[in-house]
């Protein structure tokens, strides 16, 4: 079966997957994305790591002083999740 996901709130594109156990702050009504909605199949194969995040929400502050480029990987320290960079929709998504 595929992942879905759904959109975390307060941000514009950050992506958690909907099976995830932890505390988080997932739109509760929102809809709900499948994994080839998200592109995450254009990812590149090899992955760069960069610094660890303390939120979600820094994710997407990055635009302002370390733009994004695809296939960034990043933890997302609060919720013990790794988050991919796909510039294809310029969205975080939960790997």
């Amino acid at each position: 079966m595929q992942n879905t996901y759904k959109k975390l709130a307060g941000t514009s594109a950050v992506f958690l997957k909907t099976d995830y156990e932890g505390a988080s702050p997932v739109e509760r009504d929102g809809m709900v994305w499948q994994a080839s909605e998200l592109k995450l199949s254009e990812l590149p194969d090899v992955l760069q790591v960069k610094a660890d995040m303390a939120s979600p929400l820094a994710l997407e502050g990055l635009e302002d002083y370390d733009p994004a480029s695809d296939g960034d990987r990043r933890k997302v320290l609060s919720l013990d999740a790794e988050f991919a960079y796909i510039a294809a929709n310029k969205s975080w998504v939960h790997i």
